[in-house]
């Protein structure tokens, strides 16, 4: 599985992320020259499909869904005024589900009066990324059985495709 900061694991990198600007009182358009100058991508903003025109509708939904329910969307407040500023540069700068997923966790986190320090703690934990990995095993299981319903061989991707740069014997350390 690719997870990483450009997938799957966006979700923790954009709650930190925004949680940064909004814990320091930045100005949308601070924060994002505060990252840009740190050379520093921002996680959970950003899609190769999606634009301001086509948005994605998992995020549009989730985004619905948390202003119906929730007291306060503070943090997906202020992403939203971040993701503003972005789109005048591009209009994929969008922010993405990733991004959406983050900042909503932390929202309904501070909703269930989770304290900051509580908030901190999962996220340096990787317990948002974690539920990426859920959803994604999820997926792997309806593959999983789809196959076997169809009496289809398990996918298995070629070896000589996998294997790349390896060593004969493993290397020693030290």
């Amino acid at each position: 599985m690719a997870i990483g900061p450009r997938f799957g694991g966006a979700v923790n990198g954009a709650a930190e992320h925004f949680l940064y600007g909004f814990r320091n009182q930045l100005a949308p358009r601070e924060f994002v020259d505060a990252m840009k100058q740190r050379n520093v991508r921002i996680q959970g903003i950003g899609h190769r499909l999606h634009t301001v025109e086509t948005p994605d509708k998992r995020v549009e939904i989730m985004k619905g869904y948390a202003k119906a329910h929730f007291k306060k969307t503070e943090l997906l407040d202020y992403t939203l005024s971040v993701e503003a500023v972005t789109t005048q540069k591009k209009s994929n700068l969008i922010m993405n589900v990733d991004g959406c997923i983050g900042v909503l966790l932390v929202d309904l986190l501070k909703e269930l009066q989770f304290s900051d320090a509580e908030i901190d703690e999962m996220i340096a934990a990787g317990l948002f990324n974690a539920l990426f990995v859920l959803g994604r095993s999820i997926g792997f299981i309806g593959h999983y059985f789809d196959q076997k319903r169809l009496k289809q061989a398990l996918y298995r991707h070629p070896m000589d495709e996998i294997l790349y740069d390896v060593p004969d014997r493993p290397e020693k350390v030290g």
